[in-house]
């Protein structure tokens, strides 16, 4: 899982080094490509063992994590690596919410005190960007968009997958994440709707040493997806849940290496926040959540 977290947050410093050029959008393009061809052949080698009968909601998979993605990768792209990294690892705080108001599970009153740390947590980075401007406040809405896209998409996996392999709830996504960036891209050149900027973009060619990062972004987002498939299948949920969050330190490094500015105060509160309250909820011992 450490080694996942680190392949995960070198995804991440890519796409904030190639987002100075090329659109996030495009990007998601490029990330999905590599891990199609990889999963087509795991599945060549090895054909699925599946019950099917839920495609509407393997294609809602598909579509909620890529526009999870879409913002995942914008927001890195215009607020600190850490920030966009540590609003998509709050996921299971919303998780947790969302499971009990959808599927009636239920939350015992330590439980309901981690989701409103929790969200205190989202708080302390979110809101000192009312203090600078309004782009930065529309900046980190997307990013909280990816929290809630994210948090939604675990959700649908968790129903998908007593009918379907695993491998093609992956490829739902990485389909998704193919087609949808190509109509976006298309788009793009005719129309631009501010309030959905992170469905828009051009193809900008990838040039020298572009393609070199492109590689490294595919290859260790793959890397990263099957190191964490195999932490899970090998390791206690909460442990290695607890080690996910790792993922946040690694990318304050980088981002800081690439030129962000230290988090503040404030925003170091709201990732201790953030990454003990996800830790309390994922490793919870109530099956509901785990």
């Amino acid at each position: 899982m450490l080694g996942a977290a680190f392949c995960f947050s070198i995804s991440g410093a890519c796409t904030k080094v190639l987002g100075k050029r090329i659109s996030s959008v495009e990007l998601v393009f490029f990330r999905n490509i590599i891990g199609v061809v990889f999963v087509l052949f795991t599945i060549f080698r090895r054909p699925l063992v599946q019950v099917g009968g839920k495609f509407s909601l393997l294609v809602f998979r598909g579509i909620i994590g890529t526009l999870a993605l879409y913002t995942f990768f914008f927001s890195i792209t215009k607020i600190g690596l850490a920030e966009a990294i540590t609003y998509q690892q709050s996921y299971p705080i919303l998780l947790a919410l969302m499971s009990t108001y959808l599927f009636k599970e239920k939350l015992d009153s330590k439980g309901w005190l981690a989701v409103f740390l929790g969200f205190g947590g989202i708080c302390l980075i979110f809101l000192p960007q009312f203090k600078i401007d309004i782009t930065s406040i529309k900046y980190h809405t997307f990013g909280l968009a990816n929290a809630i896209m994210t948090a939604m998409a675990y959700l649908s996996i968790k129903q998908l997958s007593a009918y379907y392999d695993s491998r093609s709830i992956v490829l739902s996504f990485m389909f998704s994440g193919i087609v949808l960036p190509i109509i976006s891209l298309i788009a793009g050149q005719y129309f631009y709707i501010d309030a959905l900027a992170f469905m828009f973009g051009t193809f900008n060619w990838p040039i020298g040493i572009e393609w070199l990062w492109i590689s490294i972004l595919a290859l260790s987002a793959l890397l990263g997806q099957i190191l964490l498939t195999k932490a899970f299948t090998f390791g206690n949920t909460g442990e290695v849940s607890a080690i996910g969050y790792s993922n946040i330190v690694f990318s304050i490094l980088f981002g800081v290496l690439l030129g962000d500015p230290f988090p503040n105060i404030l925003s170091i509160l709201g990732i201790l926040l953030i990454i003990t309250c996800g830790i309390y909820i994922t490793a919870r011992k109530s099956p509901n959540l785990k």
